[in-house]
């Protein structure tokens, strides 16, 4: 699996984080902590995917684009 592959995988589980976070704050009640848990994996697959970006640019897997 690429580099690539992992921060795309990662980038969806983000989005899906997300759409369960506002179904559950759609459906739930104000007592239920489904909202926050969301947030919570959202938070850390974020913190995730920087560190990720970090290391692909630091070993060189990851090149930005040249300035035009």
């Amino acid at each position: 699996m690429t580099f690539k592959t992992l921060i795309l995988i990662n980038i969806a589980l983000i989005l899906l984080s997300l759409a369960s976070g506002v179904f559950f704050l759609r459906k739930d009640s104000n007592e239920d902590k489904r909202v926050v848990k969301s947030l919570t994996v959202r938070v850390v697959l974020s913190i995730t995917l920087i560190a990720l970006i970090i290391i692909g640019f630091v070993t060189g897997q990851i090149t930005p684009h040249p300035v035009q």
